[in-house]
């Protein structure tokens, strides 16, 4: 289906997975021409239909890629070059469609026609301009450039550009035109909209934007779990790689990759962020995400190219729980450049932990470990770089603190790597003195000498000796040799390093401890590896050549993922595939690793013999490599290896040393004679190292064998070991680019990047996935997960008959996949679409599930309520019997209560109507006689006479006076007696509540019964003369009553008795009885109904009786009450003795004036 063209021509041609063409469909296919053109009958040109995610879409886009069964998967047809006039237009690019069960193609000449107006062009600089085709001649092409500028060019060196509809696609497979101009481009253009991220097939493209940008947070990881969110992102890669460790249980990978200053720690953080979202809720994540801050403070630098730069690589495999959540952690570091310790080049620093235990460490601290600023220390001044900036060394110190306490790490250890980081530094500014003329030196016993001595816990002496001489084995015997001042200054730079890197490892220990799974672990995990890019510097030293190896082994592990093994599974599955050619670094690979010939191995052989140098080193490389094609020996210590990024010169100078990398035992014994426990820890660990089996003879004359194996064959066993453990694992890779050397946000530099994506093998692997089947699935497992959805039951089939069975029900397009041996082979996206049709069926079968179980519930719920609610009835129908028994009793108790007070208040009633009855009457009666007799001798004189005999004859005026006065008493009464029975009541109901009354009540109580007594005395002696008085008269009263037995027989015969004189003179005396009787009978009813209702508000108070009331302020009211009526019957008392005085004075006996006043006397002298 394609032919050979020139390289710089070299495209893909097929359209974006979500463009559609509308036009009748064709019955014939399309067919190859002789010519190598492909053409078809119809045509139609692709409609505009608004934007997503800035990107145009057109009119039936599918949308997502991976549910659309046609994303990134056109024919791929080749490029016609525009020579001898040929109309660009004959050349369609068809593209399949499935609607239904028919297939539907359309001729796309005229939008190719536009498509070829625009091309893309590179200037002189190497950039890459977009420019109009204006007119075709021949070869050569006039093109209209932005600024107006118009040139000619060689119409072969011209790139063809994509259409304005695909500016800012989020997948590069997407472009229907793959070319380094369209991918820089399309990455320009995301990156000026803060669009980051970019997906190229399976691998996910981060440009650093050197600022914040607004695609972080809660809401965007909610929405990355809901997957309502589909852009490229970080996010996207770490949802994908837990869902699938949860659904295929298998472990995942997430590797970073990048060259320095291209955002991979970031990257590393924010993907732990979103594993820690997700499978955050047992602490643990917290701990991990706090590891962060302490590996960058010990593990990261500034360089040239990148302010926070990490110089060690590290792995970190998060575990998972079967539910998902994470149980765990383990930190795996790789090559931390010790060297940065002691050496800076101008302008970088050495690792951030210095700078920040400077500038942040307490007082005490500081006290405690001699600490200065960081320019007096020498390993540190040496680059003139001493701060970053926005950066606050103090304020990242305690957050450092912060996180050491997260992780476990006690006080006392934090105070002990606080003190090791400060011996590091003055070890730095130890100085040596000649001694002799020999050269040999010993260190200055200064502040410097003293202050490490103490920090590590060691003698001064030892440390001066160890610095200054060393003890070498020959044979039996040891020979003490004093060491000159490079060797000196090598040996205080060792023991720097040696502290540093053990420090270093022991953090990474205590991490591991305090995230460690223990018995939680399930072999679920997902790993994160964030490891140095390639790098490329004017001088490259052993850091570098270690780096780029790793880099290359990893290239090879992306090659194999991507490339190799997929092919090889094609063939070996039967695929008809047409075969990609892609560039292998299997050459360079066997350039490093290539025994007894190949990089390390004569590096290895080197640093065992005594007298090996850095141009021996050089030599023998040139001299066994040269004939390979991926070496080139230079001049000096100079040589030359093609990477697959590209040529890199190294430099030999210090390979051996930092190869070596050996620390004497004398340095080894004075850590292990030290007082502080790190000392002694680091001691004991290179010990051990030193006990390891040995891969070859590195031991040197003269030297250390504490360190037998070198740190080039030590990396490679790390890394086998790495590549062995992502070997296992399902990968997902995230390649980091760096848009500008600067670090300034919205630069964007076209070569710079353009190097990396050649670094990175983007557009290999998006031609490669494009073209190949990137969705696989053996026979059984896709027949177990998709037979279900099958209309007819086929279970008994063999799983490749149920398989097929499935495809077919689906109308999945014959070119949409491949039947292979053991497995199918889906193209991009069409997975998807089961999948969605078993997600829907899924959940309709949950939906039913759920139903029925609700269903089942709701009535398993009804028959509990129906039990319930019986018993609920027995129980509350037993509690209302017993109720309505207590309730029944308190009724008849109640009843009975009221009817004795009813009873006794109607008999109080009865008593009451009784006597005011009978004083009515009394009254009545008497006022009738009075009527009938007192007409006779007082209505004309208007006086009193008295006739012979000494009557008292009373006035009519005086009679009316004294009725008005009985009708004023029995109204009153009438209303005492209604007050009377309020207050009974009401006292009643204070009898209750009235104890701490009860005792002045009966102290009041017997003093009124005092006075009670006293007027009763009075009253009867009264009584007792007026009785003796009217039993003198008795004889003539009942005269004058034998003939006042008919009052109406005659009244001739009334005035006869009523004009008598003993009637006359009986009259008032009975009028005056009268009125002191009724005077009587109320005090004692007064006196009775005070009584009783002090009794009954004495009750109220102790509590005895239950009233509704207030006792105190009853009691004053009953006070005033009784105030008001000793008042009034005072004043009574007194119109009664001035009217027996009246009539007193006027009779004739003198015994019964002298009883009168006796008695008024002795009335007067009572007082209440």
């Amino acid at each position: 289906m394609s032919q050979k063209v020139t390289p710089s021509m070299q495209s893909l041609k097929s359209l974006p997975a979500d463009y559609r063409f509308d036009g009748s469909p064709v019955s014939d296919r399309l067919e190859k021409s002789s010519g190598g053109s492909v053409s078809s009958t119809n045509s139609s040109i692709p409609r505009k239909v608004g934007l997503r995610n800035g990107v145009s879409r057109t009119a039936t886009a599918a949308g997502d890629t991976e549910d659309s069964p046609y994303s990134g998967n056109g024919v791929f047809v080749e490029e016609q070059s525009l020579i001898n006039g040929v109309d660009p237009g004959t050349t369609a690019m068809p593209l399949p469609q499935s609607d239904g069960d028919e297939r539907r193609w359309s001729d796309t000449s005229a939008y190719a026609r536009k498509k070829i107006l625009q091309s893309w062009i590179q200037l002189p600089n190497g950039n890459w301009e977009l420019g109009k085709i204006l007119s075709t001649s021949g070869d050569e092409s006039v093109i209209s450039l932005p600024e107006g500028k118009v040139i000619k060019v060689i119409s072969e060196t011209l790139v063809p550009a994509n259409p304005d509809i695909l500016d800012g696609v989020d997948d590069l497979m997407q472009l229907s035109y793959l070319n380094e101009p369209s991918v820089l481009y399309n990455l320009n253009y995301r990156y000026n909209q803060d669009m980051i991220y970019t997906k190229a097939g399976p691998v996910l493209v981060a440009v650093n934007p050197f600022k914040e940008v607004p695609l972080y947070g809660n809401r965007y990881i909610e929405a990355y779990r809901k997957r309502s969110n589909e852009s490229p992102h970080v996010y996207a890669i770490a949802d994908t790689a837990i869902r699938e460790m949860i659904r295929d249980e298998v472990n995942q990978s997430i590797i970073i990759s990048g060259e320095s200053g291209a955002g991979k720690t970031e990257t590393a953080k924010i993907a732990m962020q979103y594993l820690a979202a997700l499978g955050g809720g047992s602490g643990i994540e917290y701990e991990i995400l706090k590891t962060n801050p302490i590996l960058e403070a010990f593990g990261n630098a500034k360089t040239l190219r990148n302010d926070n730069s990490s110089r060690f690589g590290k792995l970190i495999e998060i575990h998972f729980s079967e539910s998902g959540k994470i149980s765990g952690a383990q930190v795996q570091t790789f090559l931390l450049e010790k060297s940065r310790v002691v050496q800076c080049a101008e302008g970088e620093r050495s690792y951030h932990i210095f700078y920040q235990l400077c500038a942040g460490a307490s007082p005490a601290l500081r006290e405690k470990l001699n600490l200065t600023s960081a320019h007096e220390y020498k390993y540190l001044g040496q680059s003139n770089c001493y701060s970053i900036n926005g950066v606050d060394d103090a304020e990242r110190f305690h957050t450092v603190k912060e996180a050491l306490d997260i992780v476990h790490v006690s006080k006392e250890d934090q105070e002990s790597v606080f003190a090791m980081l400060a011996a590091v530094l003055w070890l730095g500014n130890v100085s040596f003195t000649v001694i002799d003329n020999e050269n040999h030196v010993e260190p200055v016993a200064d502040e410097s000498l003293s202050t490490v001595a103490k920090l590590i816990g060691c003698n001064i002496n030892d440390l001066t000796l160890t610095l200054s001489k060393r003890n070498m084995r020959v044979r039996n015997d040891t020979i003490v040799q004093k060491l000159t001042l490079p060797q000196a200054i090598d040996a205080r730079d060792a023991l720097a390093k040696s502290i540093y890197s053990c420090l270093f490892d022991w953090l990474v220990e205590q991490i591991n401890k305090s995230l460690a799974v223990g018995k939680r672990r399930t072999g679920r995990s997902i790993s994160i590896l964030d490891i140095y890019g390639f790098e490329s510097f004017d001088k490259n030293s052993f850091e570098q050549f270690c780096i780029n190896y790793a880099n290359e082994r990893l290239q090879q592990h992306f090659n194999r993922h991507l490339f190799k093994l997929e092919q090889e599974e094609y063939i070996q599955d039967g695929i008809d595939w047409t075969r990609v050619d892609f560039e292998d670094n299997q050459d360079c690979l066997s350039l490093f690793e290539k025994k007894p010939l190949g990089l390390l191995s004569l590096l290895d052989e080197e640093s065992t013999f005594p007298n090996g140098t850095d141009v021996t080193l050089a030599n023998k490389l040139k001299e066994h490599l040269h004939s390979n094609s991926c070496f080139r020996g230079d001049k000096g210590k100079l040589f030359t290896v093609v990477h697959y990024a590209g040529e890199v010169t190294y430099e030999t100078t210090g390979f051996l040393e930092k190869n070596r990398d050996l620390l004497h035992l004398d340095s080894i014994h004075l850590l292990s004679s030290c007082s502080c426990l790190l000392p002694q820890a680091f001691a004991s660990s290179m010990l051990i190292q030193s006990e390891k089996p040995v891969a070859g003879p590195l031991y040197k004359a003269g030297g250390a064998d504490s360190q037998r194996l070198s740190v080039a064959t030590k990396f490679k066993g790390q890394l086998f070991q790495l590549m062995q453990r992502l070997g296992n694992t399902t990968p997902h890779f995230i390649r980091c680019i760096k848009p500008n050397n600067v670090q300034s946000p919205g630069l964007y530099e076209q070569g710079l990047v353009l190097q990396q994506l050649r670094c990175c093998g983007v557009l290999e692997v998006v031609r490669i996935s494009r073209s190949g089947f990137p969705t696989r699935m053996s026979h059984q497992k896709f027949s177990r997960r998709y037979g279900f959805l099958l209309v007819e039951n086929i279970a008994d089939e063999d799983p490749l008959s149920v398989s097929v069975a499935i495809l077919h029900q689906f109308n999945i397009l014959p070119e949409m996949y491949q039947v292979g041996y053991t497995k199918l082979f889906f193209r991009t996206g069409q997975i998807g679409v089961l999948e969605d049709t078993r997600n829907r069926t899924l959940h309709g079968i949950l939906r039913v599930q759920s139903s029925f179980r609700g269903y089942q519930a709701r009535c398993h719920l009804k028959e509990l309520k129906m039990g319930i609610s019986i018993l609920q009835s027995f129980i509350r129908g037993e509690k209302i019997r017993k109720e309505f028994a207590e309730l029944l009793r308190r009724h008849r108790a109640a009843a009975t209560i009221q009817s004795q007070v009813k009873s006794k208040i109607a008999r109080q009633q009865y008593k009451g109507i009784t006597d005011a009855s009978v004083s009515l009457q009394s009254a009545i009666r008497g006022w009738l006689v009075r009527r009938c007799s007192g007409d006779i001798g007082w209505l004309k004189s208007g006086g009193t006479k008295t006739n012979e005999s000494g009557e008292v004859l009373v006035k009519a005026s005086v009679l009316s006076e004294l009725q008005r006065r009985v009708l004023k008493a029995e109204a009153a009464l009438r209303e005492k007696e209604e007050e009377n029975d309020i207050l009974q009541q009401r006292l009643q109901q204070y009898e209750n509540r009235w104890s701490e009354y009860e005792t002045k009540m009966k102290s009041m109580e017997e003093i009124w019964q005092k006075q009670m007594r006293s007027l009763q005395s009075s009253l009867s002696i009264a009584k007792k003369s007026l009785a003796v008085e009217d039993s003198a008269r008795n004889s003539d009263a009942s005269v004058n009553a034998s003939d006042a037995t008919d009052w109406d027989s005659s009244s001739n015969q009334f005035r006869s008795q009523t004009s008598n004189g003993g009637g006359s003179r009986l009259q008032p005396m009975s009028a005056g009885l009268s009125v002191i009787g009724r005077l009587a009978e109320e005090f004692e009813q007064r006196a009775q109904v005070f009584g009783d209702d002090v009794k009954f508000l004495v009750e109220v108070k102790s509590g005895q009786v239950e009233a509704n009331l207030n006792p105190d302020r009853e009691l004053r009211r009953l006070k005033q009450m009784f105030e008001t009526w000793k008042k009034d019957y005072g004043g009574r008392l007194r119109e009664t003795k001035l009217i027996l005085s009246k009539l007193g004075s006027e009779e004739s006996s003198g015994s019964m004036e002298k009883v009168k006043r006796k008695w008024w006397g002795r009335r007067n002298s009572t007082r209440y």
